[in-house]
This record gives structure tokens, C-alpha cells and sequence, in this order.
């Protein structure tokens, strides 16, 4: 088959979420098909000569991100009726290239990664069948987000602007889908969400993977000796990863801290949002920026948490945890879509004062024998393996396609 990959981010290196789940697509395709790509770069990045896109790719084209003023941004909340997400990469030298690149070749598949590029999916002619990779219900993500700000008045701000964002996004999330001839979600809670703004709809689940191997080394390293270091990766200045480690940091930490001294916490994940500044000035909490690699963080850390209070899909973050057979404390929503149990795969917990309980429990665990810290991690590796490796996930992506190009052909 010959394919176009449409990503927001330039997928290699992989360093957060859609980077590791588009390049782990590009992966398993080009073993069997053409994969053209388009994509854009961020400030300062580039795509070097000796990337691994140029063997996996026969065609890769990268544009410069596109620059929005905030007072743009501002102007359209207030009177577009598109959704931000709509016209965060809105680009003319992109849709020259997608209409350029579609003239050229006649493609069978043209996959649109994410909401943010659905506007380039209308060059496709009529025999290219458009996959709609809905990499979040981001409808859900905004309302979530609006919820969780309301609870506080200073964010009252940010929860009206997630209204007015839930409101667009709903009409154009549902337009995205109607006019993909198929829609993937990552979660079964997700494509519920979509179903119900786009009824009738084909929905195709197909989860978030990971490369076990990669870290077989983490899974098997002892924790670092010194405090019980708790971690949280990801992406910093994404809305939810914020909202979590100020939850964490403002109320579940000190309560952490009334209990005990021996404690740290590490956020690791690139551009911190100033929002987290507030959390620096706790000794106990180090937030590195980003990192070429978290694994070795992963290796380290004796407990990984998640207390995710919005977001959807299915996370990268606990997948990776789960790879190393770290022990997790996490709310319910941050292993949302990922079948596992409470006290079964991970501690599940959804107050403050549960979220610190878990905590602890695992702390006074490791101070004996670690025996449930290690059975939680076995228990997590195991289930990991069984379910959520890119072998098992990504040929359903190629079932998907055999069943549109007959009709595509037709």
C-alpha cells in the first residue's frame, strides 16, 4: 500500500506521547508499505541527514511550525467558531505540500495523526481512503479541564476558556469523524465519547504500545539508594500534566511530608510550564526540564504516581512504568482506558488522603521486604506484555485498511 502520514510533530526521537505512538506506526508500516510523511518542526528543531525517518520514510517533508500570536489566539476564542485546535497548525506551505504530494502519488491511505491536522484531509481525492487517528477525545479533555479548574476561582479564567473550547470542539471533533471514511481511538472510553457526538460513525480502537525491549534494562534495575524517590513523567506544559503535579504537589505532598522526611519527587519532561514554579520551592520536589532519556529515571525511582485529574486515552506514561515494573499509585482517571485492577496491577486512589495512603504504603513496604512493591510491578510488566506491545496492537491498523481499499477500489 502507499501511505501519507500526516503528524504535528517531527516523530523522531520520540519524546512524548504522539511522537513515540506516530513513530511506532511509521515503524511497523514500512516494513511492508510506502510511507510517505508530512510533518512540521518545532522552534529550533530540525530533521537531520542521518535521521531514521529518511530509511523508514521514502518521502519526508518538513515544514516550519507555524507562529500564532497570543492576541490571534485570544481573537479566535472570541469570534471563530473553530476550535483552537483547528488553527494551531493551520498552514498554507502545508496544504501546498499535502496537495502537491496527493497529485503526485495515488495514495490508498491518507492517515491524519491527531485533530490538529484534520483540515489537510480534505485534499485527498476520492479513491484515498482518510484515517482519522483521534489521538485524544479532546471534546472530553477540554470539558474534563473545565471541571477540574472550576473547582478553584483563581482558574476560573482557564475553566471559561475550556467551555468555550468543549463547545467548538464538539461540532468540529464530529465533522473530523464523519468525514473520515474511519476513525481510530485509543481507548474504549474514548470512542464511546466520539460515538455520541458522531452516531454511526465506524470506530476502530487501537491503542497506545510500547517497545518492551527498550526497557528491559529499567525493569530490572534495582531503585537508587537515598530517599524514596516517587516520579512523574511527561510533556510539561500540557494542561493535564500541570493540573496533576500541582494536585500532587499541593495536596497530597504534604501530607506526605507530615509523615515522613525521607521523600523525594522528581518531575522529568520537557518545558516546564511556570505554573509548576510554585513547586520549587519544596526541597523534596526536582523538576529536571527535559532529559534525553527517562529511563534511567524510570530505572531509579522506587514507585512511579499518576494523579491525573483530566486527559483520556490511553497513557504512554503508565505504560512505561508498567514496562519497568514499577509500582504505581494513580487515580482512576489516569489509567482510564487501560484495563487494569486496583491492588491487582497498581494502587488506585482518588482523594488526597488515599493518594498519600498508597504512598505510604509502598514506602513502609520497601522499609521491610518490598514484597508488594514487587508483586504490583510483576503483576504490571506481565499485563503490559500480554496487551499493550506495538506486535500486537499495530496489525489491527493493517486489518483496517484491507477492509477500506475495497471499497476505495470498488
Amino acid at each position: 500500500m502507499d501511505i501519507l502520514l500526516l503528524t504535528p510533530q517531527l516523530p523522531y526521537p520520540p519524546r512524548q506521547g504522539t511522537t513515540i505512538r506516530n513513530l511506532g506506526i511509521i515503524q511497523h508500516l514500512a516494513q511492508r508499505h510506502s510511507v510517505d510523511l508530512a510533518t512540521f518542526l518545532a522552534p529550533g528543531e530540525s530533521l537531520t541527514p542521518n535521521s531514521p525517518l529518511h530509511t523508514l520514510c521514502r518521502r519526508v517533508i518538513a515544514l516550519p511550525q507555524p507562529v500564532r500570536p497570543p492576541a490571534h489566539r485570544l481573537r479566535d476564542t472570541l469570534l471563530s467558531p473553530l476550535p483552537d485546535m483547528a488553527l494551531r497548525l493551520e498552514d498554507w506551505a502545508m496544504h501546498r505540500a499535502v496537495q502537491s504530494l496527493v497529485a503526485a502519488q495515488p495514495y490508498d491511505i491518507l492517515q491524519v495523526e491527531g485533530i490538529e491536522l484534520a483540515q489537510y484531509a480534505r485534499h485527498a481525492p476520492p479513491a484515498t481512503r482518510v484515517v482519522f487517528d483521534d489521538h485524544n477525545c479532546e471534546y472530553l479533555l477540554q470539558q474534563r479541564a473545565a471541571q477540574a479548574d472550576l473547582r478553584t476561582p483563581r482558574r476560573w479564567h482557564a475553566a471559561a476558556y475550556s467551555l468555550i473550547q468543549t463547545q467548538k470542539l464538539r461540532r468540529y471533533e464530529a465533522a473530523a469523524c464523519r468525514a473520515a471514511a474511519a476513525v481510530i481511538a485509543v481507548s474504549h472510553p474514548d470512542a464511546a465519547a466520539l460515538a455520541r457526538i458522531a452516531p454511526g460513525t465506524a470506530i476502530e480502537v487501537i491503542p497506545n504500545g510500547i517497545d518492551l525491549a527498550a526497557y528491559a534494562q529499567a525493569q530490572h534495575a534495582p531503585p537508587q539508594t537515598g530517599p524514596f524517590t516517587l516520579l512523574f513523567t511527561g510533556k510539561m506544559d500540557y494542561r493535564p500534566n500541570v493540573d496533576a503535579m500541582l494536585w500532587f504537589g499541593q495536596e497530597v505532598l504534604p501530607r506526605l511530608l507530615a509523615q515522613t522526611a525521607g521523600l523525594r519527587c522528581q518531575i522529568v519532561g520537557l518545558n516546564p510550564h511556570p505554573r509548576l514554579d510554585v513547586l520549587r520551592a519544596i526541597p523534596q520536589v526536582e523538576i529536571t526540564g527535559g532529559v534525553p532519556d527517562v529511563r534511567p529515571y524510570l530505572a531509579a525511582a522506587h514507585a512511579y504516581i499518576i494523579p491525573m485529574r483530566v486527559g483520556g486515552g490511553t497513557r504512554f506514561k503508565a505504560l512505561e512504568a508498567m514496562a519497568c515494573a514499577k509500582p504505581i499509585v494513580s487515580t482512576s482517571l489516569g489509567v482510564e482506558g487501560i484495563d487494569v485492577h486496583a491492588g491487582q496491577e497498581l494502587l488506585i486512589a482518588d482523594t488526597p488522603e488515599q493518594f498519600a495512603a498508597s504512598v505510604l504504603q509502598l514506602m513502609y513496604d520497601y522499609a521491610q521486604e518490598g514484597v508488594l512493591a514487587a508483586r504490583l510491578g510483576a503483576a504490571a510488566c506481565r499485563f503490559v506484555a500480554a496487551r499493550y506491545t506495538w506486535e500486537r496492537i499495530l496489525p489491527q491498523l493493517e486489518t483496517l485498511y484491507t477492509a477500506l481499499l475495497p471499497i476505495a477500489r470498488a
